[in-house]
This record gives C-alpha cells, structure tokens and sequence, in this order.
C-alpha cells in the first residue's frame, strides 16, 4: 500500500466521527485536528488505536488543513471532513493504488446521504481528497478551502459517502456563517496563483483573477437560484423518487440560496 496518512478536521462531531473512523481502521495513522470539542467527538475518536489528535484554535478553513499536512511525513495525504466515509469499494480501491511517479492527485465523487440513505443526485462537487502531501496547500474560497496542487490528477471509481447527522439547528447555523463568507467571495471574486481544485473539483490553470464558475455566476443573479434549485433538484435531478429524504435535501438547499441571496441583496443595498 502507499505510505499514507489520513487528516481529519472535527468541531462537535459527535454524530459522525466513528462512522469516519471505522472506515479509516485500516490506515496506519489518522490525524485528527480539532478546534477544541466539548461535546463526545475527542473520547470517540481516543478510542481509535491509530488515531492522534491534535487540538488547534479554528481560524480559517484552510489554516487548519495545512496546519495538519505539516504534522504528516507520509507520501500521501488523504484529507476528510468529519461527516465523510469512505464506502467499502473505494477502500479496496485506495489499497491497491499503484501510481505513477507524475500522479499527484486523486478526486472522488460523492453519495449524499439524508439519515443515512444515499440520495440518487446532489449539487455536492466533487473534491480531491488524496494527493502528495509535498506538493500541495490549501488556500481559503468563499466558506470553505480548495487545493492547490502540481501535477497530473486521477478520478476514483469508488464513491465517498456525504453523511452529516448533526442537529438541524446546527445545520443553520453553519448556514448564517457560510453565507456571509460566500456572498463575500461571489462579490469578489477569486484569486488564484497556480493550479487549483476548482469549486466543481476540476483543476484549474493560470494566474491572477479566475472566473467564477457557471454555478457562482447564477447565484449573483439572487433570485433565481432558490427559485430553480427546489425544480431542480426535485424534477430534473428526480428527487422526488427519494420520497421525505428527496424533499428534506430539496428544502436545504433553497434554504441555503435564500440565505445567500438575502446576504447579497443586504450588500446590494447598502452599496
């Protein structure tokens, strides 16, 4: 197998952290970076023979992710939020890698799951989640963090599950929080240096000031997106057929665009 290390990042993940670990056994060491939990997430994750945490105060996303890669001396780095799992296939798939010299990076698509079912669509991007860990660093985007990396990228047949069961209440939070950070990245816009993992999980090339992505851009028209987004997801991605889990999905995320069109108007207007 590849020399690997995994990195998770935890904050009161105490509804999903042992189903992430129980998928990672396998894997000589898990680092754990955890912006101070005062909920079950670190007494779960000690139960973990492979896993050592480290505790760092949260600042920005991209901060705590190479905060853990410098903590790494492996080859490879495979990189998870606390409510991913690795489903059985991919496992198997990460096992038996072999590759090329000028491989250094790997992408995975992702199964949605609402209390644990795996959904038939989503509007989650793909991510890259396993590279070398020499030859990467995180940079902060909109709420969240993309990669940069040098080198030729591969995409994984196996699945990761997407499989957050904390509160609701926490979900909306989160929300108010992304949302400001987002409507701030939309207005403008990204900056890039080298080649990145782009917001859809394709690499971009170049310098200086990207395009936002067709997605991003429609989202700058306010209305729109939590207009279309329940259509959508329900009709044409055909949710629907999922039943409550479909519809439950469905809400969240118009629930999520009008968030994001309310912080932009709120900009519009003041501006």
């Amino acid at each position: 197998m590849i020399s690997l290390t995994a990195l998770v990042l935890t904050y009161n993940e105490q509804e999903n952290i042992r189903r992430n670990l129980e998928a990672l056994v396998w894997v000589p060491k898990v680092i754990v970076v955890d912006s101070f939990s005062n909920d079950r997430t670190l007494e779960i994750a000690r139960s973990f023979p492979n896993v050592q945490i480290v505790q760092r105060v949260f600042d920005t996303h991209a901060s705590q992710w190479n905060a853990g890669l410098d903590r790494i001396d492996t080859e490879w780095a495979l990189t998870l939020d606390a409510d991913y799992m690795l489903t059985a296939e991919l496992q198997e798939e990460i096992k038996k890698l072999e590759p090329a010299s000028d491989l250094a990076l790997y992408w995975g698509e992702f199964d949605y799951c609402i209390f644990g079912r795996p959904l038939r669509a989503s509007v989650y991007p793909p991510r890259v989640v396993l590279f070398r860990t020499k030859r990467a660093r995180y940079v902060d985007e909109g709420h969240t963090q993309q990669l940069r990396v040098k080198g030729k990228l591969a995409k994984f047949k196996g699945k990761i599950w997407h499989d957050d069961r904390k509160p609701l209440n926490r979900w909306f939070q989160s929300q108010v929080r992304y949302s400001e950070i987002e409507a701030a990245y939309l207005e403008h816009g990204a900056r890039h240096g080298e080649s990145v993992q782009g917001r859809t999980g394709s690499k971009e090339q170049g310098a200086g000031r990207a395009e936002l992505n067709r997605l991003d851009k429609m989202r700058r028209w306010l209305i729109v997106m939590p207009l279309a987004m329940p259509i959508y997801l329900l009709l044409v991605r055909g949710l629907i057929f999922d039943g409550w889990n479909g519809w439950y999905y469905a809400f969240q995320r118009t629930v999520a665009e009008m968030m994001l069109s309310l912080r932009l108007l709120e900009h519009k207007l003041k501006s």
